[in-house]
């Protein structure tokens, strides 16, 4: 029997021809696609990082992070700079709730950009609460004032202007608030440090800060906190500011207020603004940082405003105008929603009158925290004098107590507050305080 041929079947012979041809083809292709980008990686530049290496984690948020990770229920937080009400939750202002209604009930509101110097009623009466409705640098307008982001962005907005127009040696507190330091540095300013607190007394080292003033050059920047400093909570004294107000004034040095506490020391606007009024009408040119986080509690709405006093109106205005250009290429513009509720409150003499009414809340809860802690020591016979805890003033105290000392409270009693010691005295309460010392007494 003859079996058919390969010839008796030409349409799998030409499917063969055909697969091997794609294939071919395939293998060229794919062979074309590897030499490009072996070309292309070959013409890629190399990118080089100069000494691009991990950032140290912020001790706050850090301190933050390992106290929401505490399994503890009885756990007590003092590390972060936050109102919280008398059952340790954060309080949201009843003023700022009715400014929010009547904002979100507002026809007429949008979400349009801001100017460059941001919201600009919001800025009148920011200015007008720090300078006060009839300072003089206002009736002789020679004043600058626009919004920024927060207090943070006020202070990296004047770090940046001083270190174009007016570069000097920044002196700073030692202790100070953490960004302080950070945020002059990066500016390309030159920071110098001076001793604020005498551990031993526990108390303000005046007498080291009146050398500071004396031994630093002519037009040096001092970098002062308003009130309720950040974070011994010790402020000079009316008269001692007088004193180092005309030192500096005999050197012509430059004032950096940051006014992250307002109204939130004492309760009254007017006491906790004194400095920088004292400063205005000794004829100073000097910078204010203002922060609405803590006595509006609008923390994450990031609203606050710096304002430049100088010499004179024409002076005023050139400052605002580098002001809004330093503003373009950085933020642009600042966020509208906080300043609008603050610009609300503030409008209106009957919500006005109710904020002033929060703040004494808030500064008397905290005050009276103060008074306990001190009084459950002494019942305690914790060793030491405590006197100094109900001496300092607004959101922090400065126990005193070290590095060591604080690990301990930490890992045996789960106390969170920062390494040198400082805790928030608004994260205490009636509840988690008791009769309790924070473990102080046995460690």
């Amino acid at each position: 029997m003859v079996h058919p041929t390969a010839s008796a079947s030409p349409i799998r012979s030409s499917q063969t021809k055909l697969t091997t041809k794609k294939f071919k083809e395939t293998n060229k292709s794919r062979k074309r696609s590897a030499s490009i980008a072996g070309s292309l990686s070959k013409r890629r530049p190399q990118t080089n990082y100069l000494n691009l290496s991990l950032q140290p984690e912020d001790p706050i948020f850090k301190l933050l992070g390992e106290c929401e990770a505490d399994q503890v229920v009885d756990k007590i937080n003092l590390s972060v700079g936050a109102y919280r009400d008398s059952s340790g939750k954060p309080w949201v202002l009843p003023v700022v709730k009715k400014a929010k209604a009547i904002l979100l009930n507002d026809p007429s509101a949008s979400h349009e950009y801001s100017p460059l110097e941001g919201n600009k009623c919001f800025n009148e009466h920011a200015v007008k609460l720090v300078l006060g409705v009839n300072s003089i640098a206002i009736t002789e307008k020679r004043y600058s004032t626009v919004q920024a982001v927060s207090g943070t962005g006020a202070n990296r907005l004047a770090a940046e202007f001083l270190a174009k127009f007016k570069p000097a040696t920044v002196y700073i507190s030692n202790p100070t608030w953490g960004n302080h330091s950070k945020i002059f540095t990066a500016a390309g300013l030159s920071v110098l440090e001076y001793e604020y607190w005498n551990p031993k007394m526990r108390s303000l080292n005046y007498e080291v800060l009146l050398d500071t003033l004396n031994e630093a050059p002519i037009g040096s920047i001092f970098v002062l906190h308003a009130c309720a400093h950040n974070p011994t909570g010790i402020d000079p004294t009316q008269a001692q500011w007088k004193k180092i107000a005309a030192i500096m004034k005999s050197k012509a040095q430059f004032p950096f207020f940051d006014c992250a506490y307002q109204g939130f020391a004492s309760g009254d606007l007017d006491k906790d603004a004194w400095a920088v009024r004292h400063f205005v009408e000794q004829g100073f040119d000097m910078l204010i940082a203002q922060s609405f986080s803590k006595n509006f509690g609008l923390y994450s709405e990031r609203v606050g405003c710096l304002t430049g006093i100088f010499s004179s109106t024409e002076l005023a205005k050139k400052a605002k105008s580098q002001f809004c250009a330093l503003i373009r290429c950085s933020i642009s513009n600042a966020p509208g929603f906080g300043a609008k509720i603050v610009e609300i409150v503030l409008s209106d003499e009957k919500m006005h009158a109710e904020w002033v009414a929060n703040l004494k809340t808030m500064a008397s809860r905290i005050s009276l925290m103060r008074e306990k802690l001190v009084d459950n020591l002494r019942q305690l016979q914790t060793p030491g004098d405590w006197s100094h805890i109900t001496s300092q003033v607004g959101m922090f105290s400065y126990t005193g107590l070290n590095t060591v000392q604080v690990a301990a409270i930490k890992g045996k009693f789960h106390v969170y507050m920062t390494d040198e010691g400082r805790v928030s005295m608004a994260g205490l309460n009636e509840g988690n305080i008791a009769s309790d010392d924070l473990g102080i007494k046995k460690i």
